[in-house]
């Protein structure tokens, strides 16, 4: 007897296929970014990325009442300073901008998961990720400074930290100085495989994080290497990285999977500005439904091994996740 296959039972209706479905989306998977500058009474939206805003620490509370009623678990935390200068200085500054604002989180609600980026592009007056010493960026050298930013987001309260610079070396130097000092439970991130992208540039424009000078090529991964991915995130783990990511996410799908099959860490995406902005710029023109287009993205970062996602949608799709 020839049979004939039909797979199509198992579409048939929507409780079959919600009896199948092999990724499931969760509102616990999503970190959402916050910015905050100095000043009051400052909630600004972001041209670069509708419907996301600078916000001064007085003006955090709803924001974070929000997030907080939409099931949101974690922030990802982005400080633009008003001073800048070479070393960067108020990166680290027990008084600074995201040291201030970790504190307030924590006192509008301790359970809140805080992360805190490590980088020094916002606050180097050159732009670039750290130490510059003739032009080239100094990797030992800013070893030292990325672990006493690290170090002070520690103190003022962070449960992680995420450093983004792509240094060689500063997980190791971040684990050590934050073990030395007794934060054996600060948790970190390390952006991993973190490639030379041309996805992030409303990020810059939002943070004024752009290079005054050059790129970034130097220190960031070339989009064509999936390998050199591989080996970025090996040494991350063996130097003490308690979760890897790789960034941007949707147009390296192929380098989230290859992670996830080769190590089975904890893993995460940044669903980065450009791919927000291209999203929500169709949908203004009405070409997308956005909805839709959101969460199958999401799902697809989830499908290519994703544990967690970094995203400016995560408020949107909260809540569309709770209609659901």
């Amino acid at each position: 007897m020839n049979l004939l296959n039909r797979p199509r039972r198992l579409r048939r209706n929507a409780a079959i296929r919600g009896l199948i479905q092999e990724t499931v989306l969760n509102v616990k998977d999503f970190i959402y970014p916050l910015f905050v500058v100095e000043g009051e009474g400052i909630k600004e939206e972001i041209e670069s990325l509708s419907n996301n805003y600078h916000f001064s620490i007085d003006m955090l509370k709803d924001e974070i009442d929000e997030i907080t009623n939409l099931g949101i678990k974690a922030v990802i935390l982005f400080g633009l300073p008003d001073k800048k200068d070479s070393y960067g200085s108020e990166a680290y500054s027990d008084d600074g901008i995201v040291q201030r604002a970790i504190r307030e989180i924590k006192r509008i609600n301790e359970e809140l998961l805080v992360v805190t980026d490590i980088c020094m592009c916002q606050y180097t007056d050159h732009g670039h990720c750290g130490i510059l010493k003739d032009g080239y960026v100094d990797n030992d050298e800013t070893l030292k400074y990325l672990a006493k930013i690290a170090l002070s987001h520690a103190k003022a309260g962070a449960d992680m930290v995420a450093p983004s610079d792509m240094m060689d070396g500063r997980i190791a130097a971040i684990r050590s100085i934050l073990d030395e000092n007794g934060f054996t439970e600060v948790s970190v991130m390390a952006y991993s495989a973190k490639y030379a992208s041309a996805f992030y540039g409303p990020f810059r424009a939002a943070a004024n994080s752009a290079p005054e000078c050059g790129d970034r090529k130097s220190y960031q991964m070339d989009p064509a290497n999936s390998d050199e991915a591989l080996r970025e995130v090996e040494l991350d783990i063996k130097e003490g990285a308690d979760i890897v990511m790789v960034k941007p996410a949707l147009s390296y799908l192929d380098v989230i999977r290859r992670v996830k099959d080769k190590f089975n860490m904890p893993l995460a995406v940044y669903n980065v500005s450009g791919e927000y902005a291209m999203i929500k710029a169709a949908a203004e023109k009405g070409w997308i439904d956005e909805k839709s287009i959101v969460l199958e993205k999401l799902l697809s970062m989830k499908r290519a091994g994703a544990d967690i996602i970094i995203t400016y949608h995560a408020k949107d799709a909260a809540q569309w996740l709770k209609e659901e």
